[in-house]
């Protein structure tokens, strides 16, 4: 089986749309990911057919819960979750920052191979990264901890509808315990994504 045969044959066990052509960029970048991942060292996934189940659906399936136009994702490594959003969601905005120079010089290759015109790749550390317009939501996998995303990033996100959207394993039912009182869970989501053992849950935060 291909890789495109593997990724559309996931896809069909979900509600996802995702057209020939998207499809076609997916594994454009699995294949990027993989051939640079040789000298960069950017995942620890080896195998592409591994990188499609966890990087590329796992990203995927965080898409239908999306709300807004711009978004940001913080700590993005080689561009995840936001590369696979940024393909499916041509239409919205994604800025992709991280701290490393070598993983921003391979997003930006990404970016002009797959003319996604809606990615914008940032090198800076967080907390000196300061946009001119606040985004709908903050988007990462790579904190620690609920409270470390809220402190780091609450700069970044709209007072008035901005989310914070945390990609987590098992229900972190002792971070959410530990939020400051500004913070409110207004959403957690059970994410089934095909062929991936363990859970998957998104947790919405917001301002209150």
């Amino acid at each position: 089986m291909t890789l495109s045969e593997q990724l559309i044959a996931l896809i069909k066990e979900t509600s996802l749309e995702v057209s020939t052509e998207q499809v076609s960029l997916l594994i454009q970048y699995v294949e990027l990911l993989n051939k640079w991942n040789k000298a960069y060292n950017l995942t620890s996934i080896r195998d592409p057919k591994d990188m499609i189940v966890k990087h590329i659906m796992d990203s995927l399936m965080v898409g239908p819960l999306l709300k807004g136009q711009s978004f940001i994702d913080v700590g993005t490594g080689p561009g995840l979750p936001g590369i696979p959003l940024a393909i499916l969601y041509p239409e919205r905005n994604f800025v992709l920052l991280d701290s490393l120079g070598k993983r921003i010089t391979f997003l930006r290759q990404v970016v002009f191979q797959l003319k996604l015109g809606n990615v914008t790749p940032v090198k800076s550390r967080v907390e000196q990264y300061h946009p001119e317009q606040p985004f709908d939501g903050v988007l990462s996998r790579a904190f620690s901890s609920l409270i470390d995303m809220v402190t780091w990033c609450e700069h970044l996100v709209s007072a008035e509808h901005g989310r914070f959207l945390a990609l987590k394993g098992i229900y972190p039912e002792d971070e959410i315990s530990a939020l400051p009182s500004n913070i409110s869970l207004t959403n957690s989501y059970t994410i089934i994504v095909p062929q991936l053992e363990g859970e998957r849950h998104l947790i919405e935060l917001v301002k209150s």
